[in-house]
């Protein structure tokens, strides 16, 4: 489903190299985990992913179901069904949160020729999906993300995906200031769109989030590169033993 060639990307506005040489290939119906120390291009790598302009893309390619994604705006891509959770979701205070998922939710129908939502319909599924997430409705009347808590703004991301059903997901640190309880939700969430026809691609710096989401590829990155991939134990042995010895490896 997504394969990287050769990428290599830098920051638009000063020119720094954060992508130097990256190899990725996640096929469909697979959860692959991206771990690394911090600085090593984690999140730059989900930002290109989506789209974002603040960084150029200055060799290789990126090919989602075989075609090369790299011209596509961030709404574009967003249409062929590619998600990106954030670490640091963000407010957007005037917009009541049930606006923004049926105005997102209609223009990916749009998108793909097909009829938008009737308000009942639509809240049906918001129903359906915020049910399994232990969200309450009165939370969605809210501005979006506008004085939610940690836990119920990764819930929201995890609501989002749910409802929009994207091919592949990229979870950027989506266990960053959670505690147990919402890790345990928000886990569930991902772990119930699982499926042969979507990938999901889990950015954390903890095996803790992988006893729950559990990965079938682990691929270690560091400056830029992926310099080790193997089972769902690597992530075990980066837990006991640290990056040094991988790091040390692949010198």
């Amino acid at each position: 489903m997504l394969e990287i060639k050769n990428l290599r990307a830098r920051i638009a506005e000063d020119g720094t190299e954060i992508i130097r040489g990256l190899n990725l290939t996640v096929k469909a119906g697979e959860v692959a985990a991206i771990m690394g120390p911090n600085g090593s291009g984690k999140s730059t790598l989900s930002y290109i992913l989506a789209g974002r302009d603040d960084y150029e893309v200055t060799e290789g390619d990126i090919l989602y179901n075989g075609e090369s994604i790299l011209e596509l705006d961030p709404a574009e891509r967003a249409a062929k069904g590619i998600f990106l959770a954030f670490q640091y979701p963000v407010e957007i205070p005037g917009v009541a949160t049930m606006q923004f998922l049926k105005v997102a939710m209609n223009e990916q129908r749009k998108a793909r020729g097909e009829e938008e939502l009737k308000t009942p319909d639509f809240i049906k599924l918001v129903k359906e999906a915020a049910a399994g997430l232990q969200i309450d409705m009165n939370m969605l009347k809210r501005p979006l993300n506008v004085g939610f808590s940690g836990g119920e703004k990764k819930r929201a991301e995890i609501l989002q995906m749910k409802l929009l059903a994207p091919q592949l997901c990229v979870l950027d640190e989506t266990d960053s200031g959670l505690d147990i309880d919402a890790l345990k939700i928000v886990s569930d969430g991902v772990n119930a769109l699982r499926s042969p026809d979507r990938a999901v691609i889990v950015i954390t710096h903890y095996q803790r989030l992988l006893e729950y989401i559990v990965p079938d590829s682990v691929h270690v990155l560091y400056k830029g590169q992926v310099i080790k991939t193997g089972s769902k134990d690597l992530a075990l042995d980066l837990e006991a033993n640290g990056y040094a010895g991988i790091i040390e490896a692949a010198a």
